[in-house]
């Protein structure tokens, strides 16, 4: 069955992901928004039954096919779709009967992206709020342990000249060492104090730098496979705060896969870094024409489920010795380069996706 060529140029016209099929929800076409959306070509499946190039229930194809009976529309909303490639997506669709030509439409909307953007929106929201409070908080806390600190010492030399006990003086340096131990504590919390330095960075400059440190703390143990895209220009950024961001989340990956070997001595340790460009890319509320993409991915055992929605949270950690600091710092800072840390885990692979604007505008 074909359609005419006006309504054909109508659909592939259309920004909206659109398709048409018959009676027995065989495909009659797709526009091109459509083909990109669910990865297949038209020249490839036409004819095909659509459970071929997504999955869906029997009991909602059964119902997509009495649409036709019915004469009615209808609107799913937030299904979930398996496409052939095994990749899923969000989806809205609603399924319009044409009677005259007994065929049916349908019209997608993704909502991946849109999702994403909305936790990306409350999460920059939900820290900036975290970060006010640990401002006060470190701001209560300091001023109490520099008097505690300073009646430690003033205390150390009363003793000296009071007691020939060394004990006495033991329990005063325990204060004292205590009390430096919460302030640099408190200090990591509210992560680098300097101003940024804005200034032309080259991002592959900034990765080998810290696969430099890597190399070394991690004496070879650890595979590091690069997948650059040399094409990507400079960013405005601060060289040392991106060095910083970076490392923080490398050393992460290599702290889990650490753990993964002591269970696990047969898969080799391998981190991947890559980079790319990403085209008309929306973070938090702002729109950017191009974004640099980082992604480092890990083999190691994953983050648990319990916790991957607040990794970036400080004091956070899926791993015993770990402080739960580092990640909240990456993202602070990622946050100054009006950027923003993505990360999606599961068994055998955790990755950190870090989005950074390439120039200065927004749209």
């Amino acid at each position: 069955m074909t359609i005419s060529p006006d309504f054909k140029q109508l659909l592939d016209s259309l920004t909206t992901a659109v398709m048409l099929v018959d009676g027995e929800l065989r495909l009659v076409h797709m526009n091109t928004a459509c083909e990109s959306l669910l990865k297949i070509s038209l020249n490839h499946t036409h004819g095909a039954h659509i459970g071929s190039f997504f999955h869906e229930t029997d009991v909602a194809l059964q119902k997509i096919a009495q649409t036709l009976v019915d004469e009615s529309q209808y609107t799913i909303r937030k299904t979930r779709w398996r496409l052939h490639s095994n990749e899923s997506i969000t989806v809205d669709y609603t399924v319009t009967p044409l009677i005259d030509t007994q065929q049916i439409l349908f019209e997608i909307q993704p909502l991946d992206r849109l999702l994403q953007i909305s936790r990306e929106e409350a999460m920059i929201a939900s820290q900036g709020t975290t970060r006010n409070l640990i401002r006060g908080l470190a701001h209560e806390v300091k001023n109490p342990l520099g008097g505690i600190r300073g009646a430690a010492q003033l205390l150390e030399r009363e003793l000296d000249q009071i007691s020939d006990n060394p004990e006495l003086k033991d329990y005063t340096n325990v204060i004292i060492a205590e009390s430096d131990r919460l302030r640099n504590l408190v200090d990591r919390m509210l992560g680098p104090r300097q101003a940024i330095n804005f200034l032309p960075v080259n991002i592959h400059e900034v990765l080998e730098r810290v696969i430099t440190l890597i190399k070394a703390e991690t004496k070879g143990s650890i595979a590091l496979k690069r997948n650059y895209d040399p094409s990507i220009p400079d960013i405005q950024g601060d060289l040392e705060l991106l060095i910083q961001a970076l490392l923080n989340i490398m050393r992460n990956a290599v702290q889990a896969l650490h753990e993964q070997a002591r269970i696990d001595d047969e898969t080799e340790a391998t981190i991947h870094i890559a980079t790319r460009i990403q085209r008309q890319f929306t973070i938090g509320r702002k729109h950017y024409p191009l974004v640099c993409c980082i992604s480092i991915i890990d083999n190691g055992p994953g983050i648990p489920a319990d916790i991957i929605e607040d990794i970036f949270y400080p004091m956070i950690s899926g791993r015993a010795k770990g402080t739960g600091l580092g990640l909240s710092i990456s993202q602070q800072l990622i946050n100054q380069h009006q950027g923003l840390i993505e990360c999606a885990s599961e068994p055998g692979e955790t990755r950190f996706s870090i989005y950074i604007p390439l120039g200065t505008h927004t749209l």
